[in-house]
């Protein structure tokens, strides 16, 4: 099976340039290259000879230990709310009131734990939005 003819002929790459760079600029093409949207050296090349706009990605590694933390209060979140639902659809099926009562206090205690991880979650917000907010 063949491979289809590009429709627009003119923009297909078919001249190869050969050229030749110090480490040090090879090196800073490499750097663009892993921080950009291009997916080989030759596009960085291709892009600077044109005058293209290269999209720099910066990641701020400051951001790590937030996310991190973001992350594992929403596993715990819903975690909690799995045993919520547990605790709820046992509370439906259980026919004593000492039954219904023990699954109302253990939902109570799940609804704390919800409030801490809400109130962590409000204090982790509160510092990200005067870090991002900052003039």
């Amino acid at each position: 099976m063949s491979r289809k003819k590009a429709e627009d002929q003119d923009e297909l790459l078919t001249h190869p340039i050969i050229m030749r760079v110090t480490e040090k600029q090879f090196l800073k093409l490499e750097q663009i290259l892993a921080n950009s949207n291009c997916q080989s050296i030759g596009e960085v090349a291709r892009m600077i000879l044109q005058k293209q706009r290269i999209l720099y990605f910066h990641k701020d590694v400051s951001m790590n230990g937030p996310m991190e933390e973001l992350s594992s209060i929403r596993k715990e979140l819903k975690f909690i709310g799995h045993n919520i639902n547990q605790l709820t659809r046992s509370f439906h099926v259980s026919k004593h009131e000492a039954q219904k009562n023990f699954f109302i206090i253990k939902v109570a205690d799940r609804y704390e734990k919800v409030e801490e991880k809400v109130d962590r979650l409000l204090l982790i917000i509160s510092q990200l939005s005067a870090k991002w907010l900052q003039k």
